[in-house]
């Protein structure tokens, strides 16, 4: 059966609830126990380790592709937070020792879901002094996605200028959670507020990789096929809508309004195409540090094919694209600030950098 209505019918749920959960206050828990129950989070890992190498290796990348952009199309919030799984499971399997790979994995094929968590608190980032074989950490990380979801989070420690260190996390305590700061107009249900982890200790073996790993291309920068995947799934989802709202209303067959689909079409495609090339290069078991500029590219594809859609959805619909409560408004809401997700401009400036130093087409990345 193909993967649009094994993925759809699994996905209905979620996408049946959305507009429910379109608040700070929003529980995602249902949504994450489907995935949970579908082994969507177990998918993640490697064959050899019970999974089907969804963004792990090869032969899951495609699918792990096409598994981001209907989940997208359900819910933005909950494609989210189940590309910060992947990225975590991705990071274990290339940089964990085999004894934190076989404890990590389990947990991962007991139900767990991870996270990745990067961003520091202004004035109180994360820092941690190592005492023996324990590392005891200070401070906070802000737009920490998952807040009473994520059970365990690879938590990025800046230290110099050599690279930061990736440490492994509980994250599930109630107390050191707070989502009160986030009020964001879009992805409200995400709940990526502030988590503290100030006092909090860890065994030495916590560690994952060495230090920089977590920059280390092409899998840092490349590893962005995976959220603009969910972007794409967003604004398909949004052209699907505007196609329905038009052909309803009579108006499908104006010039103007073809000509827009037409637009919104050939982008969204452009942006497939992209990337699956993108998914397919990156992930290859051979892949250079110097593929990561394909993903560079392959998101300002995709970050234009989504404006694109966004602006012809609003001029498409008129008043409708912003009735608040409808489906469109929230998606709309909830892609523009996905969208800016993670310094779009300095990803510009090195896929730029990259392109005059190699002095080629695209078509040789």
């Amino acid at each position: 059966m193909p993967e649009r209505f094994i993925f759809g019918e699994l996905l209905a749920p979620i996408t049946e609830r959305a507009s429910r959960v379109d608040s700070a206050d929003g529980d995602l828990a249902p949504e994450i126990e489907i995935l949970r129950k579908a082994r969507w989070l177990t998918a993640c890992l490697p064959v050899s380790d019970g999974g089907q190498s969804w963004g792990t290796e090869p032969s899951g990348s495609l699918v792990a592709l096409n598994a981001l952009r209907y989940l997208g199309r359900a819910n933005l919030s909950v494609a989210r937070l189940f590309e910060g799984h992947m990225n975590a499971v991705k990071l274990i399997a290339l940089y964990s020792d085999d004894r934190q790979r076989a404890a990590t994995f389990d947990q991962v094929r007991r139900g767990a879901l991870f996270g990745v968590w990067g961003a520091d608190e202004p004035g109180n980032p994360v820092t941690m002094v190592c005492e023996g074989e324990k590392i005891r950490l200070s401070g906070a990380k802000r737009f920490a996605s998952g807040l009473g979801l994520v059970d365990h989070a690879i938590v990025i420690v800046s230290d110099d200028d050599d690279g930061p260190y990736m440490l492994l996390a509980p994250t599930s305590t109630r107390e050191r959670s707070d989502a009160t700061d986030w009020r964001m107009a879009g992805m409200r249900a995400t709940r990526s507020g502030r988590y503290d982890f100030n006092g909090l200790v860890l065994s030495a073996d916590a560690r994952i990789g060495q230090k920089g790993d977590y920059l280390r291309e092409p899998h840092f920068e490349g590893g962005i096929w995976r959220y603009c995947a969910a972007h794409l799934g967003g604004a398909e989802v949004l052209y699907k809508s505007m196609l329905a709202h038009l052909s309803a209303r009579g108006r499908a067959d104006h010039p103007d309004q073809r000509r827009r689909i037409v637009d919104c079409a050939t982008a969204l495609e452009t942006s497939r195409l992209w990337l699956r090339r993108c998914a397919e290069k990156i992930e290859a078991r051979d892949a250079s540090s110097g593929k990561s500029t394909l993903a560079l590219l392959a998101r300002e594809v995709t970050e234009n094919a989504c404006r694109t859609v966004i602006e012809i959805v609003d001029r498409s619909l008129g008043m409708a694209a912003h009735e608040e409560g409808s489906a469109v408004e929230r998606i709309k809401r909830d892609l523009a600030l996905f969208l800016c997700q993670a310094a779009p401009d300095a990803k510009r400036e090195r896929a730029g950098r990259a392109l005059v130093a190699g002095s080629g087409l695209a078509e040789t990345l």
